[in-house]
């Protein structure tokens, strides 16, 4: 099958509509936002186009969606996924946020792996409760001993009464588990997620796993469903195929409850399963079903990406510390020895026209970072590659 990847011209991608192709002006190549630069799968094309041509724009319904993922995961994954047991969501973060209110309450806190998604940030504190990050190593992965810092802090500060205490007597709290992780790319092994189901039973700590990038791992690393381990019973994952066949504007998304956690799920508001689409669930479903050869030739060229962005670097900005990605598609650069005078987002972008993210939104461990997205032609991650190093050749007036 042709990698997805090397289908669209840029003439073809500047026809988008979408926040990667509009945000900025035209002569930035964006290297942003987590969207891919592939057409659609054509099972996917083909099964919206159906819906449309029948009318078939109501409302989601029914369980089609848990049953497709559940056979996706027991292929992919080895991991089974009762039914039962789930629910549909718009999307992950707002699947996130509502299990979060079924779990803590206002002022509890939420521990983070930190550099981590901004979202994680953003929608937390909107929803009052107060994150504590558990810093990643220097190697992207977590640490134990932050871990637990972190999970004692969450726990201990200020216990209250109600639904803000914890079954342990302590305070309630969350750990908001990022596998694989964004921005780094990390995938945890299993010794690793162990560690993690052990802390969180000591500290009474309710896991919450944005398992988004499950689909996009490369050979070398495995994805470990974190519902799959021993030990965590009472968490939650969230998951969607939003990101693997490039799906963000079709929104939907799988909440998945481990056996102790069902009762908490089902006190979930019926209302919000009328926010995903019911073209979104279609196409999701889709591609669960029937898009797994395209997913393949993707992966592959995703695969090749992460290693020409590494020789590409090497040879025209080796300055920049970079670890390929073990899963997703996004690059997490280490621009710190550049001793740039500014913000590398913010020098990329004026002076070699390229759209990366600031590391800085990312939390602790982010400034002086970058995240870049991968998910492009060959022929555009090079002249993404080439703006930059251009840009740390010329003189840069941050002031402007």
């Amino acid at each position: 099958m042709t990698n997805p990847l090397r289908v669209l011209s840029l003439d073809d991608l500047r026809r988008r509509t979408s926040m990667k192709w509009r945000r900025f002006p035209p002569e930035v190549l964006p290297a942003w936002v987590a969207e891919m630069d592939v057409p659609l799968a054509e099972p996917i094309a083909r099964a919206l186009t159906d819906a449309i041509a029948l009318g078939d724009t109501g409302y989601p319904a029914g369980t089609g969606y848990a049953e497709a993922l559940a056979d996706f995961a027991a292929s992919r994954w080895g991991w089974t996924i009762d039914v039962g047991r789930t629910a549909i969501v718009p999307d992950v973060m707002l699947g996130i946020v509502e299990v979060l209110k079924l779990i803590t309450g206002p002022g509890d806190a939420v521990v983070v792996n930190s550099p981590v998604y901004p979202p994680f940030y953003q929608f937390v504190e909107h929803l009052d409760r107060r994150v504590v990050e558990a810093p990643l190593t220097a190697g992207h992965r977590i640490d134990p001993v932050t871990l637990e810092a972190a999970f004692a802090e969450a726990t201990s500060a200020g216990a209250t009464s109600g639904e803000g205490t914890g079954p342990g007597g302590g305070r309630a709290a969350a750990f908001l588990l990022c596998s694989p992780h964004n921005p780094t790319g990390t995938v945890h092994t299993r010794d690793e997620l162990t560690t993690v189901a052990a802390l969180a039973d000591r500290y009474r700590m309710r896991v919450v796993a944005d398992e988004i990038h499950a689909p996009i791992v490369y050979p070398g690393a495995t994805h470990l469903p974190y519902l799959s381990l021993p030990g965590t019973d009472d968490a939650f994952s969230l998951l969607s195929a939003s990101k693997a066949w490039n799906l963000a504007g079709l929104k939907a998304a799988v909440a998945v409850a481990g056996p102790a956690s069902a009762k908490d799920l089902a006190r979930m508001p019926e209302e919000v399963s009328h926010g995903p689409s019911h073209l979104g669930v279609i196409a999701h479903c889709a591609g669960l079903w029937h898009g797994r050869d395209w997913l393949d030739a993707l992966l592959a060229g995703l695969d090749d990406n992460r290693r020409l962005l590494g020789d590409l670097l090497a040879e025209r900005l080796p300055g920049i510390g970079y670890r390929a990605p073990e899963g997703t598609y996004l690059a997490w650069l280490d621009c710190r020895a550049l001793d740039l005078p500014a913000d590398p987002a913010e020098v990329f972008l004026e002076r070699g026209r390229v759209a990366v993210n600031s590391g800085a939104d990312f939390g602790t461990g982010g400034a002086g970072h970058v995240r870049l997205n991968l998910a492009t032609s060959p022929e555009l991650l090079t002249e993404v590659v080439d703006r930059m190093a251009a840009a740390i050749d010329r003189p840069v007036d941050c002031e402007r």
